[in-house]
Order: C-alpha cells, then sequence, then structure tokens
C-alpha cells in the first residue's frame, strides 16, 4: 500500500496572507495528483486560534494565517473537490505528530510499502512531516513530490528539497500523469 500526504493545501498559503505565485502554479498537479490516487489520502491543515500573535510561531512569523474557521484555513477549492475519501488531520504547528501517530499504527496492520507528500510549504511544513515521519517509520520509504510542492521562496524550496535527500528522503518530479524518479532513473506512469 502506497499513502499520499497533502500538506496544507489552505487558500493562505496559495493566494492568502503567505500565498505565492508558486503555490497557485501547484493546485492544478496537486489536485490531479490526488484524483490519480491509488491508495489512501490524508491531508494535513495548518490551524490557528486568534490568539496565534501570541504564540512562539506568531511572535516568529508575525503574519496571521489559517486561524481556524476562516477563509484562509480552508482547502483550496480544486483540493477539495479532489479529495473525496480522504482522513483530515488538523495541526498546530509545522509536523503533525497526529500524522504519524497514525500511519505508525497503520503500518503495524497493512505495511506501508511508501509515502509520498505534496503541499506547502516545501521549507517548512512539507520538510518537518517527512523528517517526522521518517523518525516514526524509518524503515519506510518517503518520498516528496518535488512538482507538487512550493516553498516560501523558490530557493528556500530547492534547500528544502536538497535538506531532505540528505535525510534520505526521496524526490520525484511530475510530468503530467508520469513521474520521474531520480534514483532509478526512470519515469513512472502513463
Amino acid at each position: 500500500m502506497k499513502v499520499l500526504i497533502v500538506v496544507d493545501m489552505q487558500n493562505d498559503f496559495i493566494d492568502g496572507a503567505l500565498g505565492t505565485p508558486e503555490a497557485v502554479a501547484i493546485v492544478p498537479r496537486v489536485a490531479e495528483k490526488i484524483r490519480a490516487w491509488e491508495g489512501p489520502v490524508y491531508a494535513t491543515q495548518d490551524t490557528h486560534q486568534a490568539d496565534y500573535l501570541a504564540t512562539q510561531e506568531g511572535r516568529n512569523l508575525p503574519v496571521v494565517h489559517c486561524v481556524e474557521g476562516t477563509h484562509g484555513w480552508e482547502l483550496a477549492p480544486a483540493v477539495r473537490e479532489a479529495l473525496t475519501d480522504c482522513t483530515c488531520l488538523t495541526k498546530p504547528t509545522f509536523g503533525s505528530r497526529s500524522l504519524a501517530e497514525t500511519l505508525t499504527i497503520v503500518n503495524q496492520d497493512r505495511p506501508i510499502e511508501e509515502i509520498v507528500l505534496v503541499g506547502l510549504c516545501t521549507d517548512i511544513c512539507v520538510i518537518s512531516n517527512a523528517l517526522l515521519l521518517k523518525a516514526f517509520l524509518p524503515e519506510t520509504p518517503i518520498a516528496v513530490d518535488a512538482a507538487c510542492c512550493a516553498g516560501v521562496t523558490p530557493e528556500s524550496h530547492a534547500n528544502a528539497l536538497r535538506a531532505m535527500q540528505m535525510c534520505q528522503i526521496g524526490l520525484y518530479y511530475c510530468k503530467g500523469m508520469r513521474t520521474w524518479n531520480p534514483s532509478s532513473k526512470a519515469w513512472r506512469g502513463n
């Protein structure tokens, strides 16, 4: 069984308070990846409260975003529509401990062949979740589809991808429905 993780594809990270053109550009690819996925899909939602600016994260990143119940907190419409059968998990910070714990239990019942992450932001929440999953499931191959992720900047996106490679997180690059796997130097899919 292969598992897809859709990280924080929320309005505030796409075209809202912390949005970027790169984030807007990945939305159709992420939605297509979800629709084509054959296996379980989990989605995370960055979730803050009205007191966000008083938190450690808020003091270090003083931009109110993803406040529960707001438009910015909601998943992008194209992504939400694609997530027809999915487990959604809210998280108060970059990495989701409940996601890692859930997948650890799933893996005990039915071994996970691979976990693939997509979403936002590569350099904050994607890398945090990838490394957290690697810590909880060290023998499970974990990969990130680089073409279905975007960082705060293109440079920080590239830096995060390099950092994940150093930590044995695989990288895929989508091309339509085909994915390039640099390890095997081959395209997968149609």
